[in-house]
């Protein structure tokens, strides 16, 4: 019996000292992704700002396809699952968010219409909307799914929505209008997001009122809806 309580207690006091050097090890462990995952952030932040800035010829073509195929590549092999980039459910939350996105669209075309004065909106190729609406769904994807989740990890959820909603309307400097919307935007997307995991939505609500954007408010101020370079080099 002396023989099987010290073997009782030895067994308990290992269990006792490993525990809490396992979690301290997963701790450090998670500390260590979230970083890694500001790096990557980072990463592709400053691919895409490098494809804004850079004048549209071959090489801003090859570093936007190289921001795209970073971010996929960098997503794949993380450490968050497929339901945690809201890419499994693409019915949660869709009648809120295209319910809301009417009515955001609805008010953008109102405003516009209160700008006629300051010039025509630039006329849209409508035949070519469907390549927005994609173009759209992988802001969406590269916002949320790779962005937000990350800064999530590291700064909690409220935080990392003031904070994606900032990269998302850094990208979009110069240009006041567009900085200022894709901030507003920015903390929707997110939010609706954060509440739904669910991008599907999102990126038809974000195609929606780029469209609305561009066929409402005067092209004096938009600029074709450029930003970076184009926006300041941009001549009617």
């Amino acid at each position: 019996m002396a023989s099987e309580s010290k073997t009782f207690v030895s067994v308990m006091s290992v269990g006792d000292v490993s525990a809490p050097a396992a979690t301290a090890t997963n701790r450090w462990r998670d500390q260590v992704a979230d970083r890694v995952g500001l790096i990557e952030v980072g990463i592709v932040l400053a691919l895409i700002l490098a494809a804004v800035w850079t004048p549209q010829r071959a090489f801003n073509t090859y570093v936007c396809l190289t921001a795209a195929f970073v971010t996929v590549l960098l997503s794949l092999r993380g450490r968050y699952s497929a339901r945690e980039l809201g890419l499994t459910r693409p019915m949660p939350g869709a009648f809120a968010m295209l319910a809301a996105g009417a009515l955001l669209v609805g008010l953008i075309a109102a405003i516009g219409s209160l700008t006629k004065s300051l010039g025509p909106p630039e006329p849209l190729p409508w035949n070519r909307a469907w390549q927005y609406g994609l173009w759209a769904l992988l802001q969406q994807f590269i916002l949320q799914s790779f962005i937000y989740v990350r800064l999530e990890s590291l700064l909690g959820a409220r935080r990392a929505l003031l904070g994606a909603a900032s990269l998302f309307a850094v990208v979009h400097l110069p240009s006041p209008i567009l900085t200022a919307l894709s901030f507003l935007g920015g903390l929707f997307f997110c939010f609706m997001f954060r509440r739904y995991r669910n991008i599907f939505p999102l990126g038809l609500v974000h195609g929606a009122l780029g469209l609305t954007i561009a066929a409402s408010l005067p092209d004096s101020l938009l600029h074709h809806m450029r930003v970076g370079l184009g926006y300041l080099l941009y001549r009617p």
